[in-house]
């Protein structure tokens, strides 16, 4: 089983071909790259360059009033600030730290550029999650994502089989999603419990448990999850925001020098040999399509939750999302890495290295900051996925609350072992889940865009005739 976890990981993951480049070099392409970039360009020019063109507007989404909403059901607001629990985690981190690492200052580049893109496939799925939703009877308001719309998509096309409850790409969508959430559980356990025994010398053990025991107490609650979220996300989010901007404004006579850094080795100019674009580039990408998620299919599953007057506010507001996650958070710790001497952070990696940046720019207090900051992205990241996976479990064991219970203790479980030991094939099974949706997702949003841009145009018009 092991082996082929790890197979499947190589397979979606790992390089499927390379492209050769002038000079040697060679650019290497994962089968999950392949997928998600096209589909990025696509979406982008369909929706005319609607991160863009429709930025002014996606600010001012957020700024519209969000009532009090009746039977649990949640505003567009809560929906974004749910998704972005889940997008802003430890890759915001560690991952760019790695990206980096292995493909320099450039990588930053790349990883605005995959952001841009990805905003347009974010506006498409989560508006088609808003025009696929339904009651939700356990929880209260709405539920959807991919499962649903996968569902309706076939259901349309074969009436035969309209009756059927489920369908069988749905069903695997939404197994996908809970196995990818399960190793994500893992994985959370482990960061957390490794950057508290790092900074504080805590035996992870003692970490581990109060980290669990706290988490139980929200996620077993009916509808703490998002009350939660709403407290946490801002703060965690707005801390480590202007954190950066004072460590920008006190480094600001180094910013042209990072900035001519970050565009030079974006297209290799200062790098040693010709092939490493393809190393810039790719650490890019790949960074940011682990942190923005878009095409996944994960946050879907909290845009289907929003009581909106329009669908297409929501696909706005998630397309946002994917901006806040990569050009701001994903930046700033690109901007805590650069703004340090290479002299401070030569050759280490990981949080040694993030943690060796805050200790160069503010002492002890900066290695404490970046632990708690962690331990927060983390832990409002679990939270997230268990609110994603409500909609999936229902749709695959029905209306009742042992199978939702039933879950949220398999991932506290998973929460608790990753915290005490590492296990690289359940972090691969993360990435084998989020994969597996990303390709059950995109097989759907390619056909069913154009009711996502139907709702685009119906929503500009509605702008127009104000």
């Amino acid at each position: 089983m092991i082996q082929l976890i790890e197979f499947v990981y190589r397979l979606l993951w790992g390089d499927l071909f390379s492209i050769p480049l002038p000079g040697g070099g060679s650019l290497q392409l994962s089968f999950m790259v392949v997928l998600l970039i096209p589909a990025g360009i696509y979406f982008t020019i369909r929706t005319r360059f609607l991160p863009v063109r429709m930025f002014p507007e996606m600010l001012r989404v957020t700024l519209d009033k969000h009532p009090q909403r009746e039977g649990g059901a949640l505003s567009s607001l809560q929906t974004l600030v749910v998704a972005t629990a889940t997008r802003v985690g430890m890759g915001n981190l560690v991952g760019v730290v790695a990206a980096i690492s292995a493909g320099g200052a450039g990588a930053v580049f790349w990883m605005w550029i995959t952001a841009l893109i990805g905003s347009s496939t974010a506006f498409v799925e989560a508006t088609l999650a808003q025009l696929h939703k339904e009651k939700d009877p356990l929880y209260g308001g709405y539920r959807g994502g991919p499962a649903y719309f996968i569902r309706d998509f076939f259901a349309a096309r074969h009436p035969e089989s309209a009756k059927k409850r489920r369908c069988p790409m749905a069903v695997l969508f939404a197994i996908s999603g809970l196995i990818c959430w399960c190793g994500i559980s893992q994985v959370i356990g482990n960061s957390v419990s490794s950057a508290f025994y790092n900074a504080f010398s805590i035996p992870p053990l003692y970490t581990t448990i109060i980290l669990v025991v706290i988490a139980a107490v929200i996620v077993l609650r009916r509808n703490a999850t998002v009350k939660v979220l709403d407290l946490v996300v801002p703060i965690m989010a707005g801390c480590y925001f202007f954190l950066t901007i004072f460590l920008i404004i006190k480094n600001a006579s180094l910013l042209p020098a990072v900035f001519s850094r970050i565009f030079q080795e974006a297209f290799g100019l200062r790098q040693a040999v010709a092939g490493g674009f393809g190393a810039v580039l790719m650490n890019g990408v790949k960074r940011g399509l682990f942190s923005n998620e878009a095409g996944s299919g994960s946050a879907p599953c909290a845009a289907a939750a929003a009581d909106t007057d329009h669908p297409a506010k929501v696909g706005l507001l998630q397309a946002l999302g994917v901006f806040i996650d990569t050009i701001v958070i994903c930046s700033c710790t690109a901007m805590i890495m650069l703004l340090a001497p290479e002299s401070t952070v030569a050759g280490l990696e990981g949080m040694d290295l993030l943690q060796a940046a805050m200790d160069y720019h503010l002492g002890q207090f900066g290695v404490i900051f970046i632990a708690l900051i962690l331990w927060l992205f983390s832990f409002s990241t679990f939270i997230g996925i268990l609110f994603y996976a409500r909609s999936n479990i229902a749709y695959l064991f029905g209306d009742n609350w042992h199978s939702q219970t039933a879950y949220k203790l398999l991932a506290l479980v998973m929460l608790f072992v990753g915290g005490l030991a590492t296990y690289t094939f359940v972090w691969d099974l993360g990435d084998v889940g989020i994969g597996l949706m990303t390709i059950f997702n995109l097989a759907v949003l390619y056909p069913m865009s154009s009711e996502a841009l139907a709702s685009l145009r119906d929503y500009e018009a509605r702008l127009k005739s104000k």
